[in-house]
């Protein structure tokens, strides 16, 4: 059947919004009670783009070993301590890093329930055509996830928490300071991730050609310079490290965006 599915009027659809919200709201709030109690292990791993022995801070030390260069990545520790100035300092970071991850490993199940309740007003053809939008739009999302986590936010660590500018001033950082700047290079870097799904219903919808995208790839190169930029620190290694990536996943978006604009153009035909 080519027709979707029998209409459903507005009340109906906003019990049926209503429902999909809470079943994503009961899944992240169950993966959060499970990462507030394994809290040793969350806090392992948000410390550790702190510790020089950081998989990134050896790869950037044996970079520079390789062009002879006596780099800053090779310290063993940073130079700086993580303190609590709030009597509810840890008890609050502890929650909202709960529901932080929560969000994150419950990310695929609340779009799987987006994904149910826009499906039903889809023909069966375009409900085919993107049948693997959640595995797609996931895998991006924590292939970005992982890049934040594994390049995005040590650089920011690194660079941030040993800039000093005079000797009398001491680096020590607020924890909502120092999870804000990790929770900022993971999202952020998720959500960038998440271009080609965004430029596939963007072209779907008529609102972006490749032709466009061709035009403006100058603007885009400028644009994704100043958001790798505002993502990492103010030196130009890391800036290239971070856009690159980006670039490339805006190149790979134009293919994309030429794919399904031929394929509606097939359609009319």
């Amino acid at each position: 059947m080519d027709t979707p599915n029998d209409e459903m009027t507005f009340l109906d659809h906003l019990e049926e919004l209503r429902w999909h919200i809470i079943r994503s709201a009961v899944a992240v709030l169950l993966v959060s009670v499970v990462a507030f109690v394994c809290k040793d292990f969350i806090f392992e791993i948000l410390f550790a783009p702190k510790k020089g022995d950081f998989i990134t801070y050896r790869m950037f030390c044996e970079i520079g070993h390789w062009f002879g260069v006596e780099s800053a990545f090779c310290a063993e520790e940073l130079p700086f301590i993580i303190q609590s100035r709030t009597m509810a300092g840890q008890f609050s970071a502890h929650i909202w890093t709960s529901i932080w991850a929560g969000l994150i490993v419950a990310f695929p199940y609340v779009l799987y329930q987006a994904w149910l309740f826009v499906s039903p007003g889809l023909y069966e053809k375009e409900r085919q055509v993107a049948r693997g939008f959640i595995l797609t739009a996931s895998l991006l999302f924590f292939l970005g996830v992982l890049f934040g986590y594994y390049l995005i936010t040590p650089l920011s660590i690194n660079f941030l928490g040993t800039y000093s500018v005079s000797p009398e001033v001491k680096n020590q950082i607020d924890i909502d300071s120092y999870f804000s700047v990790v929770r900022s290079a993971v999202i952020s870097s998720g959500i960038i991730f998440e271009l080609p799904i965004i430029i596939y219903f963007l072209t779907k919808l008529g609102i972006i050609t490749p032709k466009a995208m061709r035009t403006y790839r100058r603007h885009a190169i400028i644009g994704v310079l100043i958001v790798a930029a505002v993502i990492t620190p103010p030196d130009v290694v890391s800036q290239l490290i971070v856009a690159l990536p980006m670039l490339l996943l805006y190149e790979v978006s134009i293919y994309i965006s030429a794919y399904v604009l031929k394929k509606e153009q097939n359609k009319v035909i």
